[in-house]
């Protein structure tokens, strides 16, 4: 997953109302609730043994390894709240929109006589529901890293640049050198 992506899900997160379970026992027991009961499928998922499972669930084993560790958090955000996740997501594609803060590198494609040198720019813009839901869209569809740049500097170039439809009409916009991006709804 790409740095847009994970931004995607950073922002889904803040929607949480509450705290993803912090041992690993929890953990471990709230995917196994999540797989309806089945040890093997949260084996699966983990890359670990039934057994290993089935320890985690008795509290017999409580410090996974730093990997592990790091893979069962993963694992539990991507299930945690599915009803909250499905609601912030419906608001921002709907009424909402959501709010791009980026620093990166823009370049330009316009009109002869004008600068197309790229410049970095901080740059801090609400975009409109239908730049989220298509975001959205794209990343469940399973849409490489580009393809949501795509859609982002396409929501920039129409809101931020072209100031929605007031000024440079030829201009098209590249987002690349990406130094962060913080998304919010």
């Amino acid at each position: 997953m790409g740095i847009l992506g994970e931004s995607l899900e950073r922002a889904t997160a803040n929607a949480f109302t509450r705290p993803i379970p912090k041992s690993a026992g929890a953990q471990v027991r709230f995917l196994v609730k999540s797989e309806k009961g089945s040890t093997r499928a949260v084996a699966r998922r983990l890359g670990v043994s039934q057994r290993t499972v089935e320890r985690y669930v008795k509290n017999q084993i409580r410090h996974p390894r730093p990997e592990l560790a790091a893979r069962l958090v993963e694992e539990v955000r991507k299930s945690w709240q599915p009803r909250v996740r499905r609601r912030a997501r419906e608001a921002a594609a709907t009424t909402g929109g959501i709010v791009i803060e980026t620093r990166a590198r823009f370049g330009f494609t316009a009109a002869p006589g004008s600068t197309d040198d790229s410049r970095l720019r901080l740059i801090t813009q609400h975009l409109p529901p239908e730049y989220a839901a298509r975001l959205f869209e794209a990343q469940e569809a399973g849409a490489e890293e580009q393809r949501l740049r795509e859609i982002a500097a396409e929501g920039l170039q129409e809101q931020y640049f072209k100031d929605r439809g007031r000024r440079a009409q030829g201009l098209h916009v590249e987002f690349t050198d990406i130094d962060y991006v913080e998304l919010d709804f």
